[in-house]
């Protein structure tokens, strides 16, 4: 049995260190299979030597995120714990700082994952950033979020958001209303995005003033988009044609967002998804970024990031029975 003493700095922190009701210290204990106590502001340690050494590691990571303000969920502890077992505990001390906005509820929004983390970089260097990845890895969310802070630094003059209307199982014919009625079920995560960002009012007063625009992908034919910050959503859905139209819209003083997931492609069978082959076609483009999303980054519920790996298991065996 090996001991480790880890001297918390600032003992107002180790509530949000421990967790609710222990909660950090329950899921520490259990993945590191060691045992944590308090004494003061010291936490003491104990369990096999290189799991101590890990759990220690662990700890003094959710103390530096929390010092920066970040607030640790299980998922942050999680996600911590994952990088400490894979030897990548540096990388993670980038995170917290500054936040990208605040939302109108209060809430600072930044980068969770090192992956997030390298998207928001590539995204502030480049004119053009491809973020590929599973669902829940707040590819969209955080575009947005650089979108409405360009915005109101007055970097941009407009933000437009945008994703192809491809049915998932439905067909736009059948459902009720006009075509904008018939669209907006496909721009609502978007739109949710935006009333996290703006709220509603202040929302609903750009988009009369068309400072922002949410539409469908078909709309921006023919367009040239200058001082604008534009989010592609969802382009694994687009075709060869649709995708080199959008990129082919980017106007003076404008940044480009294009987000996907390949794995959840809706086309026809027959149909080649754009945004896959827009990542090879653009690889080599001085200016175009393309960031790859893993599980890992999956900030929603911890079933979220199991989901993924059942998946890719299933897949990658041929889905034996």
């Amino acid at each position: 049995m090996s001991e480790a003493i880890v001297s918390i700095s600032h003992p107002s922190q180790l509530p949000e260190i421990i967790g609710s009701y222990d909660e950090n210290f329950t899921i520490l204990q259990r993945e590191f299979d060691v045992v944590l106590f308090c004494r003061g502001a010291d936490v003491h340690i104990t369990g096999e030597e290189a799991q101590t050494a890990k759990a220690a590691s662990a700890l003094r990571l959710l103390e530096d995120l929390a010092a920066k303000g970040q607030h640790l969920t299980e998922q942050t502890v999680r996600y911590v714990i994952s990088m400490v077992a894979e030897g990548e505990a540096e990388s993670v001390r980038d995170l917290g700082g500054d936040g990208i906005c605040v939302t109108t509820s209060g809430k600072v929004v930044r980068p969770k994952t090192v992956g997030q983390k390298q998207y928001v970089d590539a995204i502030k260097k480049h004119t053009i950033t491809l973020g590929v990845g599973p669902a829940g890895t707040g590819k969209t969310y955080l575009a947005v979020a650089l979108a409405v802070r360009a915005f109101k630094a007055h970097e941009v003059q407009k933000i437009i958001l945008t994703r192809p209307a491809v049915e998932a199982g439905e067909r736009l014919g059948f459902l009720p209303g006009d075509l904008q009625s018939k669209v907006d079920p496909y721009l609502r995560p978007l739109y949710d995005a935006l009333f996290d960002m703006f709220g509603a009012d202040a929302f609903a007063r750009h988009m009369e003033k068309s400072v922002i625009e949410v539409a469908p992908l078909a709309y921006m034919r023919g367009r040239t988009l200058d001082d604008a910050f534009i989010i592609l959503d969802e382009a694994q859905n687009t075709t060869s044609e649709q995708i080199k139209m959008f990129l082919t819209r980017l106007g003076s003083n404008s940044k480009m967002v294009i987000t996907g997931d390949v794995t959840q492609i809706d086309l026809p069978e027959k149909r080649k998804s754009g945004l896959i082959e827009a990542m090879k076609v653009l690889r080599h483009v001085e200016g175009i970024s393309t960031i790859r999303f893993t599980e890992r980054d999956v900030v929603r519920h911890k079933l979220v990031q199991d989901i993924i790996r059942a998946y890719e298991s299933y897949y990658k065996e041929g889905r034996k029975s």
